[in-house]
Formats: structure tokens, sequence, C-alpha cells
């Protein structure tokens, strides 16, 4: 009787979630160092202004199955909504890094920019920016920021 009860609790809990419009974002593209697929999603339940995203990185095999071979990933606190997932080569050592961007709930004026490297399959953060102007160019900023520390 009970995991009935928790089972119906947590189908009515996850349908109101859905019906108040807290459809999880994600977002996918090909990683041009591998070839597989790199996915930025929200966490599970959480509201779409806060909470967390997880970045996972996937082998490419088989391209009917562009998720089967999950290689490395990595959950990091939210402020937003992830708007996209871009790749530039920021620590000039001829690798892309993962650069993933986060709107700001409100306004929209503002974003967090993380960009994270692949080495040794596994994903590291390399540099963030949090409430940057999101007219001004992430690659740019994040390889100032870079060479800043240099």
């Amino acid at each position: 009787m009970n995991k009935l009860v928790l089972f119906l609790l947590s189908t009515v809990l996850s349908t109101a979630a859905i019906a108040a419009g807290n459809e999880r974002i994600v977002k996918t593209e090909v990683f041009p160092q591998t070839k597989g697929m790199v996915v930025a999603a929200e966490g599970d339940l959480e509201p779409r202004s806060i909470g967390s995203y997880s970045l996972r990185l996937y082998a490419k095999k088989d391209p009917a199955y562009p998720y089967d071979n999950f290689i490395t990933g990595v959950v990091r606190l939210r402020n937003g909504t992830i708007e996209g997932i871009t790749f530039a080569d920021l620590d000039h050592d001829g690798k892309p890094e993962i650069i993933v961007t986060i709107r700001y709930v409100g306004s929209g004026s503002f974003v967090t920019v993380d960009a994270f490297r692949f080495r040794n399959k596994s994903l590291q953060l390399l540099t963030s920016i949090a409430g940057m102007d999101a007219k001004k160019d992430a690659v740019k900023a994040l390889k100032n920021k870079l060479n800043s520390r240099r």
C-alpha cells in the first residue's frame, strides 16, 4: 500500500511540475574534438530560474545511438536557464573547450559562461564568468580572463 501511495504522489508531483512549465532544458552539440555528443541539462524537477545543470560527454560510436557510450560528466550550480553550448580554444593548446552559457532570469541582460576542458577522459572547469553583460563576446571575455591569470 505504501509503495502505491508513493508512486501516485511521485506521478502527481511530476505532472504538476510539467504543467507549471518546469520542463527541463536540454541542449546538445557535437564536440569537435571527439565527434561525440555534449549534453547540458537542467536538473530534474528544479525551478527554471535556479538549481543545477549537468554537462555530459558521450563518445561517437554508432550514429543511431549517440548517447550510448558515456565518457564523463559534471554537475554545477545554475543561476538562470541554459542558453547554449559552444566551443573555442581558449587556452591556445589546439583543443576546443566546451562553453556553457546560462542566461539569468528577469531582464535577461546577464549571463554566466562556464568553460570546461576535456582531458584524460574527464571534464574540469577551466574558468567561469558570472554576471557578464549578455551583449559581450563570451569567448573574448573568457580568453581575457585566462590571459590575465598568466
